[in-house]
C-alpha cells in the first residue's frame, strides 16, 4: 500500500489560508449594451467604467468600434461578476467605477479597487480573481472572491 500525501489547504503568497468568501458569475449579451449605447448616445461607457478602464475603452474604439463595444462589455459582465462574489451587489461601498478590471503586461485580467470599495475589502481581507470572455454575441466573466480569516 503507498502512501498519500495529506491534501494541501490552498494558501497566498505570504503563507495564510485562504478561504473562498464569494463565487459571481455573469453573461451578458452584446447586442444589449450596443442598444444602450446608442440609447444614452455613448453615456453608458463613462459611467461604468473607471479611469484606466475608460482609457483602454477609448482608444479600442478608436481602432475599431466592435472591440471598444467587446471591452465594455467584459468589464460590465466582470463588475456584475465582482458584485456578486463579494455579496453586494450594487449597494455602497460597491460602485461601477470603484472596480475596475485591468491587464498585468501579459495581459492576465485583475481587479483594482479604490476608494471606499478598497476599504471595504482590506478590512475584510478580501482579494479576487477574474476570468473574462467575449464572443461576438455574448461576454462572461468569473470572480472568487477569496479572504484569509
Amino acid at each position: 500500500m503507498r502512501a498519500r500525501a495529506a491534501p494541501t489547504q490552498p494558501t497566498f503568497t505570504d503563507g495564510s489560508l485562504m478561504a473562498i468568501y464569494g463565487i459571481g458569475t455573469d453573461i451578458i449579451q452584446v447586442s444589449r449594451v450596443a442598444a444602450v449605447m446608442e440609447r444614452t448616445n455613448g453615456r453608458f461607457a463613462p459611467r461604468v467604467l473607471g479611469p484606466d478602464e475608460l482609457a483602454v475603452y477609448e482608444a479600442r474604439k478608436a481602432r475599431s468600434a466592435a472591440r471598444g463595444l467587446a471591452y465594455l462589455c467584459t468589464r460590465f459582465s466582470a463588475k456584475e461578476a465582482f458584485s456578486k462574489a463579494i455579496g453586494l451587489g450594487m449597494h455602497m461601498p460597491m460602485t461601477w467605477r470603484a472596480m475596475q478590471t485591468l491587464n498585468e503586461p501579459g495581459g492576465r485580467p485583475v481587479i483594482v479597487a479604490s476608494g471606499e470599495l478598497a476599504q471595504w475589502l482590506d478590512e475584510r481581507g478580501i482579494t479576487a480573481r477574474v476570468s473574462i470572455t467575449d464572443e461576438h454575441d455574448y461576454a462572461v466573466s468569473f470572480v472568487i472572491a477569496e479572504t484569509s480569516r
